[in-house]
């Protein structure tokens, strides 16, 4: 199976580090010309060289916005008018009892991982569907399924973002575009880290730390590990090429087999 995105450009938002750069980074493996995405342009611009130094011949480009605002959503629209691939994985998360989450953070939630989403792919789904190709792809959680106590804030916005991922489906329906989002499961990146930190304490050697983080906290896994980001990003290659011309509208897991369900 041949994955060849040669010809194809795409963004990947959030993109300057963990899973959104492991997207990046493969996207760029399967010959798409890719645009990376941070707040802070030095760290946008590490990653961009992070790609090259792996994949030499990349096409990179780093733009430096905060794509959870209108202003810098339009920014990346003046940089980058036009794209194939649309890769929304701007999103934050972090540890809060339910009842203490007041109506700011709902909000901030709300407007960095769903409104986000949904202002990019209303920017660029148009073109894709005048053009007759195109893929977006909406980075969604095993939380959107199986809601943590212990932040439900989050697990809400990536629950909405299935439902974007449906409706914005329907109205691509016959042009050639494809709109998916991926569930993924616990993976392995820097927040991670310290989210496992938070919840099963910080002085343990990371191994450790890992595996009583899985059997305390995410023992339905069935790989009873930590997800590889690079693993969420072959997986992403192949739904923004040609292969996946027949799913749309889907919610494509890659968890491990955390989610204990046939179907989403």
């Amino acid at each position: 199976m041949n994955i060849d995105l040669s010809g194809r450009r795409a963004v990947v938002s959030g993109s300057s580090q963990g899973i959104g750069l492991a997207i990046a980074t493969e996207l760029a493996r399967a010959g798409a010309a890719v645009v990376v995405n941070g707040r802070g342009e030095e760290k946008t611009e590490r990653a961009a060289a992070t790609i090259t130094d792996q994949v030499p011949d990349a096409e990179v480009t780093a733009v430096a916005a905060d794509l959870a605002t209108a202003e810098g959503a339009a920014e990346l629209r003046e940089r980058v008018p036009d794209l194939d691939v649309l890769v929304n994985n701007l999103g934050i998360f972090g540890v809060r009892p339910a009842l203490e989450i007041d109506d700011d953070e709902w909000r901030r939630y709300f407007e960095v991982n769903v409104l986000s989403a949904v202002r990019l792919t209303r920017t660029y789904l148009p073109g894709m569907m005048e053009r007759g190709w195109g893929r977006v792809l909406n980075i969604a959680s095993d939380s959107a399924v199986a809601i943590p106590a212990e932040m439900v804030h989050y697990g809400m916005t990536k629950t909405a973002l299935l439902a974007v991922t449906r409706g914005f489906a329907k109205a691509a329906a016959g042009s050639g575009v494809t709109v998916n989002s991926v569930i993924v499961g616990p993976t392995h990146t820097p927040g991670v880290e310290t989210f496992v930190g938070e919840l099963v304490g910080d002085d343990l050697p990371w191994d450790e730390a890992e595996r009583r983080f899985m059997r305390e906290h995410r023992p339905n896994s069935l790989i009873q590990r930590l997800i590889e980001p690079a693993e969420i990003g072959r997986l992403i290659a192949y739904l923004s090429s040609d292969l996946a011309s027949a799913t749309t509208g889907g919610a494509v897991r890659a968890d491990g087999g955390y989610v204990d369900s046939i179907l989403p």
